[in-house]
């Protein structure tokens, strides 16, 4: 396909055929994606199955060695590294497994940091990232930095900062790894309620069996509560860079019923 032919059906994200090695060992092979508009879609799999570099590529972090990746009619396979950032700077999100935070900055600055590279003013940034900070439960914590914050309040305050600008995309890749299980549905609640009051689409990663389920005869891990939360519109499952069977290149038609993860 051109980079200068729009995708079908015209998703808000769309991949065909992404390849992609590090240090030549295959991490994606031949992987097509389509996301809808304000869909919140779980990619989940094993460490090492693809899911961060699935992200990373999607998100314009990574430049694909083979295949397409359109967001609308944008072509991110072929844009300018400067028109690029831009791009991610003021549509996209990103929360990772750890929170990456500016060490010198307070909490609600390092949450703010989306609005003020934009040219929203400072007293705007304040007043809506102490807002998310307060959503996340974190907002006693505005005035402190990194150092002194707990790794959950630190993670929680990263959460803050994807959110902060309602950005189109949010790219989520273990968002609640650092957390503890009691504070992992509060915050998943918190993240995707967010994101469909706003109409922000959510590419979220998970480790299996997380929303999965299990194979046929085997119980329930002891300390697994049964899954109380609804998070994703679709689950997809990454295996050595692939995606199983079950999975295609089409969204399809919208299925209104959720899919649950566990928290």
């Amino acid at each position: 396909m051109s980079a200068k032919v729009a995708p079908p059906d015209n998703d808000v994200l769309w991949a065909r055929g992404l390849d992609c090695a590090h240090q030549g060992s295959p991490a994606l092979t031949g992987v097509s994606i389509a996301v809808r508009d304000s869909e919140v879609l779980v990619v989940a799999g094993a460490r090492g199955s693809g899911k961060t570099t699935l992200l990373r590529c999607l998100s314009g972090r990574l430049r694909p060695d083979a295949g397409e990746v359109w967001f609308n009619s944008v072509p991110l396979h072929v844009l300018a590294p400067r028109a690029r950032d831009r791009l991610r700077r003021d549509r996209f999100g990103w929360v990772g497994s750890t929170p990456e935070l500016v060490p010198e900055l307070a909490a609600w600055e390092n949450a703010a940091l989306p609005l003020l590279l934009s040219g929203v003013s400072g007293r705007t940034a304040r007043r809506t990232a102490l807002e998310w900070l307060e959503r996340l439960d974190v907002g006693d914590c505005a005035s402190r930095r990194p150092a002194a914050l707990l790794q959950s309040e630190r993670q929680r305050v990263a959460i803050a900062r994807s959110l902060v600008h309602r950005p189109t995309v949010l790219f989520a890749d273990e968002p609640t790894a650092p957390l503890h299980r009691h504070e992992r549905t509060a915050v998943l609640r918190t993240l995707t309620t967010a994101a469909r009051s706003h109409g922000i689409t959510v590419i979220l990663t998970a480790q299996e069996p997380l929303g999965l389920p299990r194979p046929a005869g085997t119980a329930a891990p002891a300390d697994r509560r049964p899954p109380e939360i609804p998070v994703a519109d679709r689950v997809l499952t990454l295996v050595d860079g692939r995606l199983t069977a079950g999975s295609s290149l089409s969204a399809g038609p919208r299925d209104t019923t959720p899919c649950s993860l566990s928290a």
